[in-house]
């Protein structure tokens, strides 16, 4: 997408959906923007030309984006803040090169793929995990989550953004109870936008019920809808299962139950 205010033209690609879409737009409506969609692309360029180089500070979603200022002559590439989004870039040549797989980088012209001792090691000693920005080629980074970089003829900066926090709990039982609940709640219903169909995974733990039960509640008080839920089973499951102390049950049963409950 690309973009013209005050003579300065702005190009955005990008990766990954807002939750917080409907926000931003409202903002940015009451600071004189006007939009041509709906899209959240169009929303988080112009946010960024709100908000600048603070603009991850406001977005809630998953995102690998980069935007380019022509007029300054600068790039900005961020990512989101758990680091869903893929996002992966490297310097050859005097060039720039970015993408959301490594593969794309060594498409590049006459880029030769070395693999890195350390991140070989890393790979296959500790993966899936490996220290931050780090791959196994030599020459190819991964940008950290809730980091961002500006490339400009000045170089490249980069700038973590963001960081958990641990703090002492000091809410009582009813407290904490209710604040995870709307934490929940509100994460999974920001989820369910979406333009094409959506389903749950519902395995019948703990985990997929709950995000279930919020989707099918969701999507009858707000479209009139059933939600579709898709479950997996295995062959011979009943004649091979083995109960223990953290199963006792094959997970069939509580699928059902969950089921019926919000079959609606």
């Amino acid at each position: 997408m690309r973009f013209n205010v005050f003579g300065t033209e702005y190009v955005i690609v990008y990766n990954g959906q807002l939750y917080n879409t409907k926000e931003l737009r409202e903002t940015l409506k009451k600071n004189g923007f006007i939009f041509k969609g709906y899209s959240d692309t169009e929303v988080l360029l112009k946010s960024f030309i709100h908000y600048g180089e603070n603009v991850c500070k406001y977005l809630n979603g998953i995102f690998g984006f980069a935007i380019w200022n022509s007029k300054n002559e600068e790039l900005f590439i961020a990512r989101d803040q758990f680091g869903i989004k893929p996002l992966y870039y490297s310097k050859f040549e005097n060039n720039l090169i970015f993408a959301s797989e490594i593969k794309s980088i060594l498409a590049f012209p006459n880029f030769k793929p070395i693999l890195d001792k350390t991140g070989i090691n890393e790979l296959f000693g500790v993966g899936p995990a490996h220290s931050p920005g780090c791959t196994p080629f030599k020459g190819i980074f991964e940008l950290e989550p809730a980091n961002y970089m500006i490339i400009n003829k000045n170089g490249l900066y980069k700038k973590e953004y963001w960081h958990l926090e641990t703090k002492p709990h000091e809410d009582d039982f009813d407290t904490t109870c209710e604040k995870i609940r709307f934490l929940i709640k509100d994460s999974v219903e920001r989820q369910l936008i979406s333009d094409v169909p959506l389903g749950t995974l519902l395995s019948g733990g703990l985990d997929s019920s709950i995000i279930t039960a919020i989707a099918a509640n969701y999507y009858k008080k707000e479209f009139g809808e059933k939600i579709n839920t898709f479950s997996v089973d295995y062959k011979d499951q009943e004649k091979n299962f083995v109960k223990n102390d953290f199963q006792p049950d094959l997970d069939n049963k509580y699928i059902e139950l969950m089921v019926e409950k919000f079959r609606y």
